[in-house]
C-alpha cells in the first residue's frame, strides 16, 4: 500500500476557530512547540458519528496545556464542538482524531512567555492500530528507554515530548521483528507499551499497572470499569518483570489499539483467553452506544 503523507491530503482541519482545507494548514518552522517540544495532544475515536468518551479527552487536553504551563484559548464547549465539526467536514463517521496544542513562533528561546497558543483539530480513516488480526496477539520486544520519574517530567499530561522516547523503543523493536515494546519504570517496575496501558490476567484477576510515571489512558480507565461490572477484580499495582511469567493473558488498551491481545513478551508467551475475549466484546459494544447510554453506564 503507497503511502500517503499527512502533509497531502483532501479534507479539512480545524485550525485556531475555523475550518480550513487541509494543504494549508501548515506553521512556520521556527514554532516553539516543533523545537523545546511545547505541546499536547489528545487521540480520539469516532464509532458511528459519536466521539467514544470526547469529554474526558477535552478536558484531559486542557489539563495537560495546564500542567505545560499554558492556557488553550478556547471552551471545553468549543473544542467539543471542534472535533464534531472536523468529523462533519471530512465526510467521517468512524474515524481517529487529533486534537492538538503547542506554542506559536513568536518566541524562540527556553521562555516563552509571549507565544500564542494554537489549537488545531484533524481527522481521518484509520482502522485498529495492530491491524485486523490483531486477534492473534502482538508480540512485544523490550525497551531499554524507560518511563521517567514524574519528578523528572511532565508525565500526567499527554505532552509530545514524552514520545520520543515511545518511537525510539518503538523502531528498535519493530527492527526486532516485534510489533511493538513493553517499558519499564524509571525504577524498574512493568510500565506500559509505547503507546498504550497493559493489562495481564492471573487467577481470574486482572493486574495492571499502577500509573504513577506514565498516563493512566481513557481506555484504561473504560476497561477497568467494564471489568467491575463483570465481577472481574482489578489490582492496580507495581508489577516487577520477574512476575510476568506468572500470568496466563495480557493485552493492551488505548484509543488507537483499542483492546489488543499479547502473545508474546520477549521469550515469554500468552494464550488471549475469556477475560481478554469478553471484555474486548464489552468494550466494542460500550463504543457503538450514544455518549448519553456511555455515561450513563459509568455513573
Amino acid at each position: 500500500m503507497a503511502l500517503v503523507p499527512f502533509d497531502d491530503r483532501d479534507g479539512f482541519i480545524w485550525w485556531d476557530g475555523k475550518l480550513i482545507p487541509w494543504r494549508e494548514a501548515k506553521l512556520h518552522v521556527l514554532s516553539h512547540g516543533l523545537h523545546y517540544a511545547s505541546a499536547v495532544f489528545e487521540g480520539e475515536r469516532s464509532y458511528g458519528g459519536n466521539i467514544f468518551k470526547l469529554d474526558a479527552h477535552t478536558d484531559r487536553l486542557i489539563e495537560s496545556g495546564r500542567i505545560l504551563g499554558f492556557e488553550i484559548p478556547f471552551t471545553r464547549e468549543q473544542i467539543n464542538q471542534a472535533c464534531v465539526d472536523v468529523l462533519k467536514a471530512n465526510n467521517l463517521t468512524d474515524a481517529y482524531l487529533r486534537p492538538l496544542a503547542w506554542r506559536g513562533a513568536e518566541q524562540l528561546s527556553v521562555s516563552a512567555q509571549q507565544t500564542k497558543i494554537h489549537l488545531m483539530v484533524a481527522c481521518w480513516e484509520w482502522p485498529n492500530l495492530f491491524g485486523a488480526d490483531r486477534m492473534k496477539g502482538v508480540r512485544l520486544g523490550l525497551a531499554d528507554w524507560r518511563r521517567p520519574h514524574p519528578q523528572t517530567a511532565p508525565t500526567a499530561a499527554k505532552a509530545a515530548g514524552l514520545y520520543m522516547i515511545g518511537t525510539m523503543s518503538k523502531h528498535k523493536a519493530e527492527a526486532e521483528g516485534f510489533n511493538d515494546a513493553l517499558m519499564y519504570t524509571w525504577d524498574g517496575f512493568v510500565g506500559e507499551v509505547t503507546g498504550a496501558n497493559i493489562f495481564f490476567v492471573l487467577d481470574g484477576k486482572l493486574h495492571t499497572p499502577k500509573p504513577d510515571c506514565f498516563l493512566d489512558g481513557i481506555t484504561r480507565k473504560t476497561v477497568i470499569q467494564l471489568a467491575k461490572a463483570r465481577g472481574i477484580e482489578v489490582v492496580e499495582r507495581h508489577i516487577l518483570p520477574e512476575e510476568l511469567p506468572n500470568f496466563g493473558e495480557a493485552f493492551v488498551t488505548g484509543t488507537a489499539a483499542e483492546i489488543t491481545p499479547v502473545r508474546q513478551i520477549g521469550e515469554l508467551h500468552f494464550e488471549p483467553s475469556t477475560i481478554t475475549e469478553t471484555l474486548k466484546s464489552d468494550y466494542e459494544a460500550l463504543v457503538l452506544m450514544s455518549p448519553e447510554e456511555v455515561e450513563k453506564r459509568a455513573a
